[in-house]
């Protein structure tokens, strides 16, 4: 009988992934590091260093928020204290270092029953690829780097020598004292659904997909770090949940979801094109949006035999870049969290860029 339900779950999987892994996973609880059941805010490395962090302690005394999300190596390549790994791979990378003394960072976060989460940036890294322009995504007919909107340059996914950089930040993280890692951008850059592949050379030297590199990618972090005690998370597009394929990310749901312990879904309403799941302005609704956003979420993760806990990041800020958004606060944020619930998710994380949190919405009930 069990037999027969692997084939028959097999078979909901997109014929276009079928070579991928998916394998059972063990996924380990830890006894050194207990399992928590997170609702968690999202740190930079400035609030982690700087003053905003004894306010956001304090916001976890009066609210049900039991876990930081903090900048270990953030979106601009830099890393949140001295590093080994950050000298061997990328010296600009410690230019910035706003915690000196991570141990006591992590005994004062300790010593407030804090859950951590390092934050890996994968990919967008400007300073790893200044120092090795060899290995930024370029364009094939212009060598130069590609970017996006923010002008940052990327890496390819492809680069195993980045993926060891990223590994060694982790192992650092850990034997500082974080009880998890999550991989952020563990994606190709968007190609405006794959059809910048064309013009953009990606240093595919083994001739992989792109979801096949991010899942061995994951898989190679598994082996890594799990004798370590650690858990590992992967943060993927709100709409990976919803759609049949990778969306030229690399990010097929199911072949992610199989290797880590957490998959956080970014269900920001606010990232949603009109019209999506039938509503006008998914901004608007933060509500339902989360809610349908979160059914497929669900359902995706019962075609595998060993998937991740579900733990997705909502909103709480204002997209007031959005026409017909709305202004964020208390209100949409308890919606948000009301929708996961109906859906049998318990966990949560909050991203507000400047880290300034609705906290009436998650005060202990």
């Amino acid at each position: 009988k069990k037999d027969f339900t692997t084939i028959k779950k097999e078979e909901l999987i997109n014929f276009k992934y079928k070579n991928l892994d998916y394998s059972p996973y063990e996924k380990k609880e830890y006894i050194n590091n207990p399992r928590v059941k997170v609702k968690g805010i999202y740190l930079t490395i400035y609030s982690a260093g700087g003053k905003k962090l004894n306010s956001l302690i304090e916001m976890t005394k009066n609210t049900e928020i039991n876990t930081f999300v903090i900048d270990v190596k953030d979106d601009n390549g830099y890393l949140l204290f001295p590093m080994k790994s950050g000298e061997k791979f990328a010296p600009k990378a410690n230019q910035k270092n706003t915690v000196k003394n991570i141990s006591a960072l992590m005994k004062k976060l300790k010593d407030n029953h804090i859950y951590t989460i390092a934050r890996i940036v994968s990919f967008k890294d400007p300073i790893y690829t200044e120092a090795h322009p060899e290995r930024a995504i370029i364009y094939k007919n212009t060598k130069k780097p590609f970017t996006n909107s923010d002008n940052l340059t990327w890496a390819t996914a492809y680069d195993r020598q980045l993926w060891e950089y990223n590994v060694s930040v982790a192992k650092e993280a850990i034997a500082a004292g974080f009880n998890e890692v999550q991989f952020d951008y563990v994606r190709f850059p968007a190609s405006n659904g794959g059809k910048l592949d064309k013009i953009l050379d990606y240093r595919n030297l083994k001739n992989e997909s792109k979801p096949q590199a991010l899942q061995e990618y994951l898989k190679y972090a598994r082996k890594e770090l799990s004798p370590l005690q650690a858990y590992i998370s992967a943060d993927v597009y709100g709409l990976v949940s919803s759609v049949e394929d990778d969306m030229a990310l690399g990010q097929y749901w199911e072949a992610i979801s199989n290797i880590v312990d957490y998959i956080s879904p970014m269900i920001y309403p606010s990232h949603y094109g009109n019209g999506s799941y039938g509503l006008s302005v998914p901004d608007a609704f933060p509500y339902e949006t989360v809610y349908k956003s979160a059914k497929d979420a669900v359902k995706r993760n019962k075609i595998l035999l060993t998937p991740a806990i579900v733990r997705p990041w909502i909103q709480d800020f204002t997209a007031s870049w959005v026409k017909g958004s709305i202004k964020y606060g208390d209100v949409q944020v308890a919606e948000q969290i009301k929708a996961l619930k109906q859906n049998g998710i318990e966990e949560y994380l909050l991203w507000n860029a400047s880290n300034r949190y609705s906290e009436k919405a998650l005060r202990r009930k």
